[in-house]
């Protein structure tokens, strides 16, 4: 599984994704951010935060809590 989390510069939201991801204690992801990027703005622009799992194409939008986080990312 390779997770990306989508977010912005200066977005409190994001900030608590991050927190979310920390207490839900998923593994590696990537952090990328759309603010430079005319088709990730396009697609995520009022969306994010959302993690998407690049291996699936499958994403998960805010808001999201550990538990939901933790069954998207199949940690048991």
């Amino acid at each position: 599984m390779h997770l990306i989390l989508f977010q912005r510069d200066d977005c409190p939201l994001c900030d608590y994704a991050l927190a979310v991801l920390a207490a839900a204690r998923v593994p590696d992801f990537e952090s990328a951010w759309i603010d430079d990027d005319a088709d990730l703005e396009a697609r995520y622009g009022t969306r994010v935060p959302v993690l998407r799992d690049e291996a699936t194409g499958h994403e998960l939008d805010w808001p999201f809590d550990p538990i939901a986080l933790r069954a998207f990312a199949g940690i048991d």
